[in-house]
């Protein structure tokens, strides 16, 4: 296990507890690489990662019991073997996941021999949100590369007010395809 980043924004903000306060899916997982290890609070290079089980474009995408205020989204992507161009698509939905609206379509550079870890925090500012959905396009150019995903800290207010931000736990409910 790797040793966290204590200064990280992921330690400072107001961690919502996602396994708890919901339910959350992805369209593949390898063997190991569950997804609810996106969102344990193991992070930083060498951490805990969710591995797609198949390659191409996955879908990540929680599903809140109740509707949050949703302030900070962070992400954190490690790639030391596949040079590679990946494209990250954040969106969110306020009505049950019936349509989402798009905050952040970024593209991050991995090569072995240069950059190999990507942290980014995005201000989302959205109240009564129900659902965050994550597309990853783990490269551009290549249909046989696997997505991998570090960490996914979703920063806000917790609606029941019933969890602290240091609350861990098994997931309420993990589904996958």
């Amino acid at each position: 296990m790797s040793m966290a980043h204590p200064t990280s924004t992921l330690e400072t903000r107001k961690r919502l507890p996602v396994l708890l306060l919901g339910t959350v899916q992805a369209s593949s997982e390898a063997d190991g690489h569950a997804i609810e290890l996106a969102f344990d609070h193991d992070h930083g290079p060498g951490a805990t990662r969710w591995k797609a089980g198949k390659p191409g474009e996955q879908t990540i995408t929680v599903a809140f019991d109740l509707p949050c205020a949703l302030e900070q989204v962070t992400i954190q992507v490690e790639e030391q073997d596949v040079p590679r161009t990946q494209e990250i698509q954040l969106a969110v939905s306020t009505d049950g996941g019936l349509t989402y609206r798009e905050w952040v379509r970024q593209e991050f550079n991995f090569s072995p021999d240069g950059a190999t870890w990507e942290e980014e925090t995005w201000a989302v500012q959205q109240a009564h949100v129900t659902h965050v959905r994550l597309v990853i396009k783990p490269d551009k150019g290549r249909k046989d590369v696997y997505a991998t995903l570090t960490s996914f800290v979703l920063c806000g207010t917790d609606p029941s007010g019933a969890h602290s931000s240091e609350v861990t736990g098994p997931p309420k409910s993990s589904d996958t395809d």
